[in-house]
This record gives C-alpha cells, structure tokens and sequence, in this order.
C-alpha cells in the first residue's frame, strides 16, 4: 500500500538513497535537504531515474523553513537530518559539541512534535529516528556524535510510551558504518582545531582509530532495508542493519553490565 512518507536531510547519503528509493517503490515522497543545491542536484537524479520526488529546501534549525512542514500532510515523517563531527570529548570546542546538539537533537525533536500534533489529530501515523549504532556504542573520538544518538535513544523510548495510546508508532533506524562520506567528513573535522603541542590526547590514538573507516559497508544495502522498513505497518522499534552490527551492540549492551573502572 503507498504511502507518504516525510523525509529530512534528504540532500546526501543514506536519506538521500532511501527518499530516491522509496519514491521508486511508489510512495509518494517528501524529501527535504539541507541547502538550496542539494534540491537541486537531487531533483536533477530523480529526473535521470524517472522518479518522481516533491523536494524542497529545509534547515531544520531554522525557523522559517520548519514552519513548511505543517502545510503537508503524510503518514510517516522520517527525522533523518543530522551532521557528524569527531573530536575527544575531554577537549573538544564547547561549540561544537552545542552545534551537533542543535541539529540532532533539540531541531530534530522541533521537527518532530510538529508531525506528532499532525499524527495525533488523525489518530494515526509513524515517526522514524534515523539514530545510527553510535545511539548504543560508545567509540572512542566519536563522542559528540554519539552522545547525540544516546539522545535520540532516549527520546525515541520515551515518545513511544507516549504516543502509543494515540495510535502513533516510533521507531528507531540504526545503521552501522556505512561509506557514504559522512563518517569520513565527521574525521576530518576534529583537525581544524585540534593542536598537538596544546591538546593532550594523543594525536597517534586518534589516526589508529581512524583505520576503521577502511572497513565501512555498501550503502546500497542500508538503503535497501531503510526502503522495506519506512513504510512497513510492522516491525521491532529498532532495526540495526546489518546483522554484524546487531550482535556487536547486543555483545556491547551485555559487557556494560560488568564493566568495571
């Protein structure tokens, strides 16, 4: 059955794939990006696939633009905007870490009590946080980011309890490290700022911890799956794609219980 899906942050990656991806499934979809060239170019691709794509242009930190959201009117909104930046948390720029919040967290929820007041009026509906593995792991250099996603973590729970008695799912999508740049890009950021002669954290930890990226997955799988659960009337209220990332974050839930300092 077709339904209209919501999407942020819709100009690149994982968001972009599953917007482009969903509207070829025949859903109508209602994609929104960052900045004014990504609707663009992302406009330009959906011509090229024969797709049809409602696109337009939405900051959700800014206030003009969040506004839009309540002209539409769809089933399922999909809180997938956000931004990654790495950094050691005993010494990264306070502005920073506020920036990260700012996005993922507070406009995020902004974004979505503005379609949960639209879905409990109808009595019906389905929110998606696109959360990501950093919402229950907790990798060194990647602490802004993943303090974040414990965030969305949270939130996500709890307006579950909340809006299940009005007839509104929540559910969380949580992908493991996928190469589509934006683990990279959040990598290069920490060495705009970051000193080796006035910061101590040791610059050869972080490069070590950077090698991983080498190993990330093919978003084209993600994709798929973000493809088949958006629209689906059922499934758990966290999905964590691919099933090696399920059994480290169910290995690393259990291993917190006898953790020890």
């Amino acid at each position: 059955m077709s339904k209209t899906i919501f999407i942020t942050g819709a100009g690149s990656g994982l968001g972009r794939g599953a917007a482009l991806g969903l509207a070829k499934a025949g859903h109508r979809v209602i994609a929104t990006t960052e900045i004014t060239s990504q609707k663009t170019d992302l406009l330009r691709e959906a011509r090229d696939q024969e797709i049809e794509l409602e696109v337009f242009k939405l900051d959700i930190t800014n206030p003009r633009d969040v506004v839009q959201i309540q002209k539409y009117d769809f089933d399922i909104f999909v809180a997938n905007a956000a931004i990654n930046e790495g950094g050691p948390l005993g010494e990264v720029p306070m502005d920073r870490f506020r920036a990260l919040f700012e996005v993922n967290v507070f406009a995020t929820l902004e974004t979505v009590q503005i379609a949960a007041r639209k879905f409990v009026q109808k009595g019906r509906g389905k929110i998606i946080f696109m959360s990501s593995m950093a919402g229950i792991s907790a990798t060194p250099y990647v602490g802004p980011y993943t303090a974040t996603k414990h965030a969305i973590e949270g939130i996500a729970q709890t307006l579950k309890a909340e809006l299940e008695g009005f007839g509104v799912q929540v559910a969380t999508i949580n992908p493991g490290a996928y190469k589509t740049g934006f683990n990279d890009r959040s990598a290069e950021e920490k060495w705009k700022w970051f000193n080796e002669d006035t910061h101590f954290t040791r610059k050869e930890d972080m490069k070590k911890q950077e090698e991983a990226l080498e190993n990330q997955f093919d978003p084209a799988d993600m994709i798929a799956k973000m493809v088949e659960i958006i629209p689906a009337g059922h499934h758990k209220f966290r999905t964590v794609h691919p099933k090696e990332t399920e059994e480290q974050l169910k290995k690393t839930e259990k291993e917190r219980w006898d953790m020890e300092i």
